[in-house]
């Protein structure tokens, strides 16, 4: 019988969150950037004991405080709306890509003094919470209050400490990207995600976007190479690692493709059922066979009928733990419902075999 491995997945979909920002699998199911951003501004808060940031741009504090600068106060607040009793990184870009300020807070405040006035974004990372970034405009000299409220990782699934946030250019660039992909017009989505990396070489959102869009060009070992950059930076992306799994298996490297299908479950266990057909492959390539079934069986079920052809994989699986019977009522219903699927000949056939085989007793 031969096996049945499906035309590629529909890819990892990344939707936009406060990550850069980040993203999901693309099936391309949503097509936009798995980063939430939070930017509420409710009130103002009075200023703790404040860690001096450290000096980024050219100028001394001191000249800066006789009116040729800006003092800016961050106070960053937890779900409650209290200051946050964990440090926080705070970043001050200036015109979104020159970093100027960086500090920690303290008492969840940071205080960071700038020598040029114009547009900043500011951008506030803290283990445990979603990182966030803020456009300020500084128009004079003197003092200016900015909050910045987080909100806790859903899941408890936290990133690697310091992970940065995208740019606003990049940023915007990969979401153009991000939209072509989506739409399938490639050469444009080659031009903004390659201006994206251009920006943000080392960024895992980027790798991770690259890394789809190569999938989609079907050149599988640049997939590779992008998508193990992109966990290597952030060893908790989940969808990097669901990538990278579909990846090795679209080479046939199915025992490589074990592990970063499991470590991506691990990571959300509410995974798409992409991932889930990609491992039930990968296990019964591997002669797993009890846990193919068992992971191409929920796959069917999660894809809500997007997928039908999965109850081929389901009736290999069945068959290769000798549950004969079951097979053939999984491939008559397959043909019940999709007579006219492209795989309905297949089917067909394996029923023929099974008949043919003894296997099963004919209708």
């Amino acid at each position: 019988m031969r096996s049945f491995h499906g035309a590629a997945h529909p890819l990892v979909e990344p939707h936009a969150q406060a990550r850069a920002s980040g993203f999901a699998c693309l099936c391309l199911p949503q097509g936009r950037l798995f980063f939430v951003q939070f930017f509420l501004q409710l009130m103002s808060c009075a200023v703790f004991f404040v860690l001096p940031a450290c000096s980024q741009d050219n100028g001394s504090e001191a000249n800066q405080f006789h009116g040729r600068g800006a003092e800016i106060t961050v106070t960053v607040h937890d779900g409650t709306g209290e200051p946050i009793s964990t440090a926080a990184i705070v970043k001050l870009l200036r015109d979104g890509t020159i970093l100027s300020r960086q500090g920690e807070t303290s008492r969840g405040s940071a205080l960071l003094v700038v020598n040029n006035l114009g547009d900043f974004t500011v951008i506030v990372e803290a283990p445990g919470y979603e990182d966030v970034q803020k456009e300020i405009s500084i128009k004079a000299a003197g003092r200016m209050q900015v909050d910045i409220y987080l909100r806790r990782i859903a899941n408890g699934v936290a990133r690697s400490p310091g992970r940065p946030l995208l740019a606003p250019k990049a940023k915007e660039a990969l979401e153009k990207g991000l939209q072509a992909l989506g739409a399938d017009r490639m050469k444009e989505a080659e031009k903004y995600v390659g201006e994206a990396v251009r920006l943000a070489p080392a960024h895992p959102d980027v790798l991770y976007v690259q890394g789809v869009l190569y999938l989609k060009e079907r050149n599988w070992s640049q997939a590779q190479t992008a998508l193990e950059k992109a966990i290597q930076i952030d060893p908790a992306y989940a969808r990097a690692f669901a990538a990278l799994g579909m990846a090795l298996c679209d080479q046939a490297k199915y025992d490589a493709a074990i592990n970063p299908l499991e470590k991506s479950l691990q990571l959300d266990s509410a995974g798409s059922w992409e991932t889930r057909w990609s491992l039930a492959k990968a296990y019964y390539q591997h002669q797993q066979y009890s846990e193919a079934l068992k992971m191409s069986q929920e796959a069917l079920s999660a894809s809500d009928g997007k997928a039908p052809e999965i109850t081929l994989l389901v009736a290999q699986s069945l068959t290769a733990v000798g549950r004969y019977d079951d097979a053939a009522q999984a491939l008559r219903n397959f043909l019940t419902d999709h007579g006219d699927h492209r795989e309905a000949p297949t089917a067909r056939k394996w029923l023929e075999k099974l008949t043919a085989s003894g296997k099963i007793r004919p209708n």
